[in-house]
């Protein structure tokens, strides 16, 4: 057994868990950020992934 949960919409999609491998993963994939971008900003403002992403926009791609 490998130790990624599989991605069939278990994960709840309105928090971010930044201390699970395969979420930090797709999570940055889909907000189009790097994993210490997403962490940084998890860090910012919590696991709400709405908060999130009013963050990564403020921030905008060069800050």
């Amino acid at each position: 057994m490998s130790g990624d949960k599989p991605k069939s919409g278990g994960q709840d999609r309105q928090r971010i868990n930044v201390h699970q491998d395969y979420e930090l993963r797709d999570w940055s994939k889909s907000l189009g950020v790097t994993p210490e971008k997403l962490k940084e900003a998890v860090q910012a403002v919590g696991d709400r992934a709405e908060n999130v992403r009013e963050y990564l926009k403020k921030e905008g791609p060069g800050k």
